[in-house]
């Protein structure tokens, strides 16, 4: 009997899996690394503290390339993706539960890493998921829905969510809006685990003779030295780590100076208020702007294209100096500046996934090697979004806004001098 639904879902076209798989995969992030910054902040935590525990938090994607090649022992990649969306839907709905105790917020940092953890190995499979079941045409065909349902996490998250939480904290109080808010996002994702039990194609895992622990850990061992044996190794990692310092920390530190009070030099923003400015007018111009970026990169190439692309991510965060030096009111005016913002996020964002892809990957590992670039890359992002809380408040909002303006210059300079080739082709 299972043998006939393995068919059925084999045979289902990829839409009724490519879009609702990749919402999966995107609304446990955003909870974690945009959802519960609001929350914290709304709950009275201060900036410095709020960086620094979400910084924590996201260094579950800083480690998965290390557990993700033990994930192969599981029998299908199907079962990991659907075991892995339950038990983030249990553990959002357990953030919602603790959300009440005396020691919520230690209670509450502890349950949004399970999350992180949960998510961070969802990933993995869920590309295998992806990679395995789909042609090469297929593959091209459909990654951009991947990326379009992805966002469509953060467009929910921030544009939808966090309105209703704005609206659900001035009539029922700070505590029970947020419980609202995890009870929906923990029964979205046990209802898309549910449904992809059903929907999903098998995706089994090839069983080789390295097919063990041990196996896997000798090529795990592998993977790990020739990465760091190629050559321009070091150059290349310092260029992942240093390319996201300005939005690593205008990310983290931009939606707390929307909510701050006036008085204290933020824009006194409500809670709904920042989830519409954010959520609906940036999420759709950071799509535009990504979409707008790989057209861009693929017209004129990487090595002509990067510095536009480092400017593009960069250069927009100007929008958060004028808004911490002018302190407007109106809502149109700030809803546009932070459009312009994330449209130059979503538009430089392509240059270092694609450095990656073409320049660091490539290689008798080239998987597992972007996986490792991506670990690389998050942790260059946790290190900035773990120092800008500090930053900001040693530095006031106006000057914080300058000095991640001057974050972009090492980057910048790193990117004329560096190759934008793989260098893998001369030696193979």
């Amino acid at each position: 009997m299972d043998h006939d639904k393995d068919h059925d879902s084999a045979k289902r076209s990829p839409l009724s899996w490519v879009p609702t798989l990749y919402f999966a995969q995107g609304l446990p992030f955003f909870s974690v690394a945009l959802i519960a910054s609001l929350m914290l902040k709304s709950m009275g935590v201060p900036n410095e503290d709020i960086a620094h525990w979400t910084a924590y938090i996201g260094a579950a994607w800083i480690f998965k390339p290390l557990w993700s090649p033990f994930l192969e022992l599981a029998s299908s990649k199907k079962l990991v993706v659907v075991t892995f969306q339950l038990l983030s839907g249990v553990f959002l709905g357990l953030v919602a539960l603790v959300l009440h105790l005396p020691f919520w917020l230690a209670a509450v940092i502890a349950m949004l890493s399970l999350v992180a953890i949960s998510s961070a190995t969802h990933d993995i499979s869920c590309d295998g998921v992806y990679m395995a079941s789909l042609s090469k045409k297929q593959q091209a065909q459909y990654a951009g829905w991947t990326g379009t349902f992805f966002n469509a996490g953060r467009f929910i998250s921030l544009g939808g969510l966090v309105i209703l939480a704005g609206y659900l904290e001035k009539s029922h109080g700070v505590v029970t809006a947020w419980t609202v808010i995890f009870c929906i996002l923990s029964a979205t994702m046990i209802a898309l685990g549910l449904y992809h039990s059903w929907s999903l194609p098998l995706a089994p895992n090839v069983r080789g003779e390295n097919h063990n622990v041990a196996g896997i850990a000798r090529t795990l061992k592998d993977v790990i030295i020739d990465y760091l044996r190629k050559p321009g190794i070091w150059v290349s990692i310092l260029f992942i780590i240093l390319f996201r310092a300005g939005e690593a920390q205008v990310q983290t530190i931009g939606p707390l100076f929307l909510r701050e009070a006036r008085e204290l030099g933020g824009l006194g923003l409500s809670t709904d208020q920042v989830g519409t400015v954010y959520g609906t007018a940036g999420t759709i111009a950071f799509i535009i702007g990504s979409i707008a970026g790989g057209y861009f990169t693929s017209w004129l190439s990487l090595r002509r294209a990067i510095l536009f692309l480092i400017l593009a991510m960069n250069l927009p965060n100007l929008v958060f100096y004028l808004l911490s030096t002018y302190l407007p009111t109106n809502l149109t005016l700030i809803a546009a500046g932070l459009s312009i913002e994330m449209f130059g996020y979503g538009f430089g964002f392509v240059g270092i996934i694609l450095y990656m892809m073409q320049v660091v990957a490539p290689g008798k590992y080239q998987t597992a090697h972007y996986a490792f670039s991506t670990g690389i890359m998050q942790l260059g992002f946790v290190l900035f979004k773990w120092i800008s809380g500090d930053a900001q408040v040693a530095l006031g909002y106006q000057h914080f806004f300058v000095y991640v303006l001057l974050c972009a210059i090492p980057v910048a300079v790193l990117s004329q001098f560096i190759p934008m080739e793989s260098r893998y082709k001369e030696e193979a």
